[in-house]
């Protein structure tokens, strides 16, 4: 902190001198002067210093950028300008990627400037909002985009950006073999935009663990931006959407495999350590997969998703993070709600002088649960709001307040474990009761207790609150946000059906709306095919089996090799979605029969296929 004041106090001198300059970062960037109170540093091996400038422009926002010395900046340049390029190539093929390409200057060796993005947050930051095990947490990255976004079509709109640059992230991280990711270079702004930044490792030369790989999955793909994609922990219609974008963003860049090798071919010679051989080029070639038809292509990075989705290192590596940044954090920090976007207090809301927890009600979205309406009065006469929390974030107001306080000062708060289902009609009246004798103490606490910010914060409306105050909330399924109604009993299923030289290809790639089985559980659900007629039994083709979900994706190729036109027109496809059962007989979820002399073969038909009972498919 000395140094940095020290080197700002030269700055400063630099400008009563000179008084003002233009940025390295872009020449359109004037300033005249630094922001002291505003500039610090990171907490990262490099020590970047983050500073604030202001603007000559008496109208426009000081301007903030990061000052990094010790890390080669033309690595961050180079890999920025791929990603810039895949965007450009994806804008022309009429895919907006929604992606976040800030500007990075190298100004001499080892040091430069890099732009700080406005709105944004570490996903480390946001994780640990939830406690420091945060990272193996679901629902952080989804409150964190509901908290800035409160209202309904701000949501959708944030979640829609999420989706479709975390698809590009995914897409232009595994081409380029970034390494190094962990929770604090990928950041998430309010607006529902994700990023990568600190492209120090890339090209697939990932930071080791003695002989161990940190970097384990192909990219950064986690439950909790699952989470944010589906609307909740189950598979929705929107995953497809996700795992649709991703292929054809891969798709659409491997069509200009030779123009990356080629770019990246002539930076061979620049001294960039982690570009230096052919081995580096080798890297990017197998990624991209050139001699791959579309259909391999989709399917192999179908599965990279899934496997991304499925490690645990990921979390495991982001959980350490957490850990070894906690040593850095300051003692002054005060700990926040993560679902409050900003501090209230007993000065900016009025003096509480009594609560009471009226009733509980039965939530359907998000999640399925009970949610507890608290009436707060306030001192002004005739200030009365109502409040509505759930049990998750009175716990989380009792945990913060631990950190503040001795629990000597504090009620003891109502036990989170029950016997039997934990969201029952008999334990939220039992939870009811406990939570309102904790929060009447909690009022009549201390007074370093009782008005504290946390208190005043959690206490203070929010937006959802005024939406619905004091008012029975209409229950509506857990996925009215989420999926369309289909009209259809059995659900959907997306194919892709083309002919060429003797062999008919069917894709697999989605199915949508299935019904759950009779005991109200998701079914484990895999595709078979016939092509009829069929007695001997021998065209039998099958997917993979999805496990628990109504929405499965597969983008598995099925091939019937050998087959003529001519009798291709005779035959139909058989296909049929069942449940794997294990010991008993699989259950059948849906049926679909396509004449194929109904189709055009001459080109790929794609579409999505009402499943029912026996009878001809429609498109």
């Amino acid at each position: 902190q000395g140094i940095l004041r020290e080197g700002l106090e030269d700055v400063a001198q630099f400008f009563k001198a000179h008084g003002s300059c233009r940025l390295p970062l872009s020449p359109s960037l004037l300033v005249k002067g630094i922001v002291p109170r505003d500039c610090s540093y990171f907490n990262s091996n490099a020590v970047p210093l983050k500073l604030s400038f202001q603007n000559v422009d008496p109208l426009g926002e000081n301007i903030r950028v990061i000052f990094k010395c010790g890390d080669d900046l033309r690595q961050d340049m180079l890999t920025l300008q791929m990603i810039r390029i895949m965007n450009k190539i994806w804008v022309q093929e009429g895919l907006d990627m929604r992606m976040v390409i800030f500007r990075c200057f190298s100004t001499g060796r080892g040091r430069g400037m890099v732009e700080m993005i406005p709105n944004a947050e570490t996903l480390r930051k946001i994780q640990v909002e939830h406690g420091v095990t945060g990272s193996f947490k679901d629902r952080p990255l989804a409150d964190w985009l509901q908290k800035h976004n409160p209202e309904e079509d701000e949501y959708e709109k944030a979640v829609e950006n999420f989706i479709y640059s975390c698809a590009g992230c995914c897409v232009a991280t595994y081409v380029l073999g970034i390494c190094d990711r962990h929770n604090d270079n990928i950041m998430l702004k309010t607006t529902g935009h994700m990023f990568h930044i600190d492209f120090g490792r890339f090209l697939g030369h990932a930071q080791m663990f003695g002989n161990i790989k940190r970097d384990r999955a192909p990219f950064v793909f986690t439950s909790d931006m699952a989470y944010v994609i589906n609307g909740g922990d189950k598979p929705s219609s929107r995953f497809h959407d996700f795992v649709d974008l991703c292929c054809q963003a891969y798709n659409l860049i491997r069509k200009h495999t030779h123009l990356f090798l080629n770019l990246l071919g002539l930076m061979l010679s620049c001294g960039i350590p982690e570009l230096s051989d052919l081995e580096d080029l080798k890297y990017v070639y197998d990624a991209l997969r050139p001699q791959d038809s579309d259909a391999d292509a989709t399917t192999y990075f179908t599965r990279l998703i899934e496997s991304s989705l499925g490690s645990v290192a990921t979390k495991l590596n982001f959980f350490i993070h957490n850990l070894a940044q906690m040593k850095f954090t300051g003692s002054d920090a005060r700990p926040t709600l993560s679902f409050a976007p900003r501090t209230h207090t007993l000065k900016t809301s009025g003096r509480i002088r009594d609560v009471f927890l009226c009733r509980h009600e039965r939530v359907f979205n998000p999640s399925k649960g009970y949610t507890y309406v608290v009436k707060v009065q306030r001192d002004n006469p005739g200030e009365v709001t109502f409040v509505q929390r759930t049990f998750e974030e009175f716990q989380e107001l009792h945990n913060k307040l631990r950190l503040l306080f001795p629990s000597s000062l504090l009620p003891s708060f109502p036990s989170r474990f029950v016997i039997g289902r934990s969201r029952g009609e008999a334990v939220a009246e039992r939870r009811k009761e406990e939570l309102n004798g904790y929060i009447w103490h909690l009022i009549h606490a201390a007074p370093e207790v009782a008005e504290c910010d946390l208190i005043y914060t959690f206490f203070h409306p929010l937006p959802r609150d005024e939406k619905a105050a004091g008012t029975n909330p209409t229950p509506k399924p857990a996925d009215a946000t989420w999926a369309r109604s289909l009209g259809k009993v059995g659900g959907e299923v997306k194919l892709s059906i083309s002919y060429k030289n003797n062999k008919l290809f069917i894709m697999v790639m989605h199915i949508r709306g299935l019904p759950p089985l009779q005991d109200g559980n998701d079914p484990d659900p895999y595709v078979k095919t016939y092509l009829l007629p069929d007695p001997q039994k021998t065209t039998k083709r099958k997917t993979k089996v999805a496990r628990k979900t109504c929405n499965p994706t597969y983008n598995e190729m099925l091939v019937y090799d050998g087959i003529p036109r001519g009798d291709l027109e005779q035959r139909e496809l058989r296909l049929s979605v069942l449940s794997e059962e294990g010991f008993w007989e699989n259950i059948l979820l849906g049926e679909v029969g396509i004449r194929l002399r109904d189709l055009d073969l001459a080109q790929e038909k794609m579409g999505w296929f009402a499943l029912g009972s026996r009878g001809h498919g429609t498109l």
